[in-house]
């Protein structure tokens, strides 16, 4: 993969790519109905707890209100639990329960329907390949699991790996692409980060929160339009675009090392003709 600008490489990186399919499963499972919501929000659980209702709502760009009634109905059923956060006494951790997990097993004829949808631009061959590399960036090889499942672990995995990288930091995976384009283009409105970023714009708010908490963002008036913000790279943000790339390339080189070059291509390929589809 060839450099370009910072953003331009980050969104052409394998776990960018994996971020937006991943994105497009999720969708389509909540334009389904409530029983692939239901499904989405346990199998997120089921990899791992969340942190808040907040936090998962942002994970799944679900607006917050619509997140309450779901997990009630969920812990009602008996298939999430809501514990006090131990961190923050004010907000409850979410975790599936073993129904949970079995109602969420009992849902998987439904995805994998929505996952030939979604995959029908690619051939049959093609979404073995594609199933296949996507297991092989996973600690244990999971033939038997949907093609949603695959995507949804491989960037989970993916995510855990980058963060790791930025123990100690505050940043997380997540902010690199918003970091980068409000350095590219900032002063910026938060609508075009979300549009260049592919989220919705509850979730580019959640982002931009977090990186001014961070201090690397600022909020300004837009010139342009006085009811919007304008985003822009505070001192300390620009220090850290050096840390992003530097970051980025380490976890390239942990994506060949696993890989391989020529697969760490082909997965890029066929990533991007799911998207393009």
């Amino acid at each position: 993969m060839e450099e370009g600008t910072l953003s331009e490489t980050l969104r052409g990186s394998v776990g960018a790519l994996l971020r937006r399919v991943y994105a497009r499963f999720t969708a389509e499972a909540l334009r389904d109905g409530p029983p692939s919501r239901d499904y989405v929000l346990l199998d997120t659980l089921a990899d791992q707890d969340a942190g808040s209702q907040h936090e998962l709502a942002g994970r799944l760009g679900i607006n917050r209100t619509i997140m309450v009634g779901l997990i009630d109905r969920l812990q009602e059923s008996g298939y999430v639990t809501r514990t006090r956060s131990p961190a923050n006494r004010r907000s409850y951790v979410l975790s599936i329960t073993p129904e949970g997990r079995a109602a969420r097993d009992g849902m998987r004829q439904a995805v994998a329907r929505r996952d030939a949808r979604i995959t029908a631009a690619l051939t049959p061959a093609e979404r073995r390949r594609l199933n296949e590399l996507l297991s092989l960036l996973l600690p244990e090889r999971e033939p038997l699991r949907t093609t949603a499942h695959l995507v949804a672990q491989a960037h989970y995995r993916l995510r855990r790996m980058g963060d790791a990288l930025l123990a100690g930091t505050g940043l997380r995976v997540r902010h690199f692409g918003s970091l980068a384009i409000v350095g590219e283009l900032g002063p910026c409105p938060q609508q075009t980060l979300a549009e260049r970023m592919h989220m919705t714009e509850p979730t580019a708010a959640q982002i931009v929160d977090e990186l001014v908490r961070l201090g690397l963002v600022a909020r300004g008036q837009d010139p342009h339009d006085r009811r919007r913000y304008a985003l822009e790279l505070t001192d300390l943000g620009r220090e850290r675009l050096v840390l992003v790339r530097e970051t980025a390339a380490r976890l390239r080189e942990d994506i060949r090392a696993l890989l391989g070059a020529d697969a760490t291509e082909e997965l890029r390929a066929l990533l991007g003709k799911l998207l393009t589809s």
